[in-house]
């Protein structure tokens, strides 16, 4: 049969279904917005398969046997045609309504509900054209980036303080049924609700095209369209408010005309070239400019014009200067009579994607006026490849919050090249603008480290950060921006490896500000320790973290006294939950109108279980410095009730040279090891590099984390009954002075692996001879090396969207620094590329044919193919039409899960279904069996 084709306008092809296939091949249309099936052979994943000549035989006595129907032998030929579907135990992850976004009112008293769709789209809305430009991907329709996510209706509630306010809400009014909705914002007061509006495009709706401003009211509900003649362009920005009752809104230019063609004759070679010999590294970018052509397209689809709008009386008018500029930013100050703007400008690159051009950094006044010029930056192809470099000239070009109108930026004094020795290393300036436009700018603070921003209090006090990346030391500092040189009087904190987990001192909690900016929380009044100040002596703030130890994570709230250093807990997640700590919700009105104390201090907090998702709570904390009274405010569906209680354990073991390693051991339901015996196991890992040991062997996790359950997550093979080992610690150590850890990265890495599969097999978990390993990205570059340095530890691997050959990475990739060609040993001995002839267990390979990720081109998974096959390895790859990095289209991830169980099931599990529903079946008799004799 021929499924009907789609609009050719969104670049959809014809799909071909085989009849005697159709029910495997493709998943049918269950809503409104999927009207057929998408299975196209040109449109469908591309496939390439290698066998051994085991297989080979096998498949030509399949041939024989199907020859005489001739049905059957249609359906072989389609095997690898279209979209496939995966079990019905595995499809139903595919299926799930996600639950909505929630955010708080700037008053604190209000939720508005961001109803989400399906989170995974059709592969049509992926299959729409996209122009790219400067690591850009555009959708030329809407002018805006592409593949753009939305909600599908907003609604309001209050926050509750009951149980039966829980989920209450009611829905807005006023803007079109079925449009997609996109950048919602509350005004700085709460009282409005900005928000924009775009067509489907569907049967039914309007033209795609570019969104529209609509604007609503917080307490009736009702909406309406802000900016009626003019559209937005989205691709950089969308609007901004000024203050309560303005918006400046980034618009299509007025008036523009057709995008540029490109001429039917080049107009000559394309040239590039590097006069001086001077050195110029950059990583292997996405989507580059090629040619004039293309300068001109980033040109017309990129430039805007800004518009300022009344949001009470619609009324427009032109903001700034005259004429369309390429503008990236409008960030208003907090008083709302200044705005920093930055704009792109030529000469552009072919080298480096758009967020290296030139730009330009000025100050505007209210009606977008220029005032005062911050930089006017050169393009930036020569940033060093190494950690801790950065661009020269002004940069972190932002607002102080707790100032009406003061800038400050930060210069590197060391060319941003963390090579050069100098002291200081960088100075951040400031001016108050709303003193003197034209003011000199003030030295703020000096960093010999890699300044890391600043959390700002009052001129009192703000906090300093620094790090440096070789030694993975930062420092935090107490400053006073109010004193004359405030860099001669800051004071160390606290000075710490920051790969150290279990010492973290956790994050300073901010509070918002009458103005909807965020500063520092300071405690006023009694706390155990001592009287908490406004200003001056006996300032006490808000510390909340994680809380990482070797019983797991722990998250906290601490009380923490400036002048002593002294820390008091306030709150700690308790067993058997994770608890997180979020926001302050008792700080509406700024620190005149609302000082936080201990007695009135109300904090949100999340709260799971491995069996129960995640929920919103309320907690009041008491005069005291105990919590309180907690008030649920959600009640989100379980995502996955028919897989809620999973076996979890945080299991522990040592690597060869001693170092300390964990993983998350899961078993499917009703599984007994005792009564079951081993499973077929699949392991799915990522490798992470440290510096010490003490630090590789931490653990990162909690035992109380919700067993979520995505379409893309190696837990779904629970469903199917596989153990999973998921997350296994995999460091690579480069330990000591000048000790890079890739050099040892193919030595770690199996040391790291044996170890986990040692340990599963001991506990009696994993059958040996039926483990598969997968990974992802980088995880997919491990289990290839896995497979080529440790074929005895897997049956098989599954790599997803990897790259394998790092000689098409030649300058660094992950947290390697080094060139090529000053690593050649290390960068040939990592490429699984290089070491195809070793591999002789079979591997499937996966990946998004329009890959953006830096350095993991769908190139890399094509040439790895080709090795594999050319050295006579079993290996599939496929290659999913329309995806990126990550797969997002309900076809492909359908596909994704078919094709990974048919390789499972086929290499390290044959009747692992039969038999897990055995093993449910024997534990709900054995249940039943002790029911009955109690």
């Amino acid at each position: 049969t021929i499924s009907p084709p789609h609009n050719r306008t969104e670049q959809m092809r014809v799909a071909r279904i085989i009849t005697a296939r159709a029910p495997t091949l493709v998943r049918m249309s269950n809503a409104s917005r999927r009207s057929s099936p998408v299975a196209a052979s040109s449109n469908a994943p591309r496939i390439g398969e290698s066998r051994s000549s085991f297989q080979r035989a096998v498949a030509a006595l399949r041939s024989l046997r199907a020859a005489s129907s001739a049905t059957a032998d249609s359906a072989a030929s389609a095997s690898d045609e279209g979209y496939k579907r995966p079990p019905d135990d595995l499809a139903q992850f595919t299926e799930r309504p996600p639950s909505p976004n929630i955010t708080l009112s700037p008053d604190r008293k209000r939720l508005l509900y961001l109803h989400r769709p399906p989170s995974l789209p059709p592969v049509a809305e992926l299959a729409r054209e996209e122009i790219k430009l400067a690591g850009l991907r555009i959708d030329a329709v809407q002018n805006s980036g592409s593949r753009m996510g939305h909600q599908t209706k907003l609604s309001i509630g209050a926050l509750p303080t009951t149980e039966a306010e829980i989920g209450a809400f009611e829905d807005f009014t006023g803007y079109p049924t079925g449009a997609l909705l996109n950048y919602v914002s509350w005004s700085p007061d709460g009282t409005k609700i900005a928000f924009t509006v775009r067509s489907s495009g569907e049967a039914g709706q309007p033209p795609r095209g570019p969104p529209a401003l609509w604007i609503a009211d917080a307490t009736t509900r009702q909406c309406k369209v802000l900016l009626s003649t003019r559209k937005l362009n989205t691709i950089f920005g969308s609007y901004s408010w000024l203050n309560d009752d303005t918006i400046v809104a980034c618009c299509i230019p007025e008036n523009r005309g057709p995008a540029p063609t490109r001429p039917e004759t080049p107009f000559g070679p394309r040239i590039q070239g590097n006069k001086g010999g001077d050195v110029r590294q950059a990583r292997t970018y996405a989507d580059l400019l090629k040619d004039s052509h293309d300068a001109e397209l980033f040109d017309y689809y990129c430039k805007s014009e800004y518009v300022a709008v009344d949001v009470k009386t619609g009324n427009a008018k032109p903001w700034g200067s005259a004429g369309a500029r390429l503008y990236t930013r409008c960030d208003p100050s907090p008083d709302g009579k200044f705005a920093i703007i930055e704009t792109l400008e030529r000469p552009y690159s072919y080298s480096v994607p758009c967020g290296r051009f030139p730009k330009k950094i000025w100050i505007a006044d209210a009606n977008g006026v220029p005032v005062r010029e911050i930089a006017n930056l050169p393009l930036a192809e020569d940033i060093p490849i190494v950690h801790n470099a950065t661009r020269q000239g002004p940069r972190a070009v932002n607002w102080r919050p707790d100032k009406v109108s003061e800038l400050y930026w930060t210069e590197a004094q060391d060319g941003g090249d963390p090579r050069n020795e100098v002291s200081p290393r960088d100075v951040t300036y400031a001016v108050d603008m709303s003193e003197d436009v034209v003011a000199a700018p003030k030295v703020m603070f000096h960093t010999d480290y890699r300044y890391g921003g600043v959390a700002w209090g009052a001129d009192d006090f703000a906090i300093l950060y620094e790090s440096w990346y070789k030694t993975r030391t930062s420092r935090v500092w107490a400053t006073k921006p109010g004193d004359a040189e405030p860099n001669s009087t800051k004071r160390m904190l606290w000075e710490r490896d920051y790969e150290d987990s279990y010492n973290s001192p956790g994050s300073f909690v901010t509070r918002r500000t009458e103005d909807g900016s965020y500063v520092l929380a300071r405690v006023i009044g009694p706390t155990p320790l001592g009287e908490g100040t406004a200003s001056g002596p006996g300032m006490k703030l808000l510390l909340e973290g994680e809380g990482a130890n070797p019983e797991g994570d722990k998250p906290f709230i601490d009380l923490f006294d400036v002048d002593t250093g002294a820390k008091h807990r306030l709150w700690e997640s308790k067993p058997p939950y994770l608890e997180r700590p979020g926001s302050l919700i008792s700080d509406y009105g700024g620190p005149e109108e609302a000082p936080i104390t201990l007695d009135t201090m109300r904090i949100l907090f999340s709260r799971e279980s491995p069996s129960e998702n995640s929920q919103y709570f309320s907690l009041a904390m008491r005069a005291d410095g105990q919590p309180g009274a907690e008030t649920r405010i959600s009640d989100f569906p379980h995502p996955h009730p028919d897989l809620k209680d999973l076996p979890k354990e945080i299991i522990k073991y040592t690597r060869d040279d001693g170092v300390e390693l964990n993983a998350t051991l899961y078993t499917p339901p009703g599984y007994d090891a005792a009564r079951d015996g081993p499973l077929p196991m699949l392991m799915w890992a990522y490798p992470r590099e440290f510096k010490t040991k003490e630090a590789a062997s931490q653990l990162r996790d909690s035992p109380y984390r919700f067993t979520g359950i995505g379409p893309s997550s190696a837990l779904v093979w629970l469903a199917r009954g596989y153990a999973v080992l998921d997350g296994p610690a995999l460091p690579i150590i480069g330990e000591g002075e000048g000790v890079e850890p890739n050099d040892t990265y193919v030595e770690q890495l199996v040391a790291g692996a044996r170890a986990a599969v040692n340990e599963v097999v001991q506990r009696g978990v994993a059958d040996a001879d039926r483990i598969a390993v997968g990974g992802h990205s980088y995880g997919a570059f491990m289990a290839a090396n896995l497979l080529a340095h440790a074929p005895d530890l897997f049956a098989c691997a599954i790599a997803r969207s990897g790259a394998y050959n790092r000689t098409l990475t030649p300058f660094g990739f992950q947290a390697e620094e080094r060139t090529l060609w000053e690593a050649p040993e290390t960068y040939n001995a990592m490429s699984p590329f290089m070491n195809a002839h070793k591999i002789k267990k079979p591997i499937l390979l996966m990946h998004g044919e329009e890959d953006t990720n830096s350095g993991t081109n769908v190139i890399q998974s094509e040439r790895f193919f080709a090795a594999l096959k050319g050295n006579g390895a079993e290996v599939k790859l496929v290659i999913l039409p329309h995806e990126s990095h990550g797969y997002r289209a309900y076809e492909s991830i359908n596909h994704m899960l078919a094709e990974t169980s048919e390789w499972l099931d086929t290499h390290t599990a044959p009747g692992a279904k039969k038999a897990h529903e055995a093993r449910v079946a024997t534990a709900a008799e054995e249940a039943s069996a002790k029911k009955s004799q109690e």
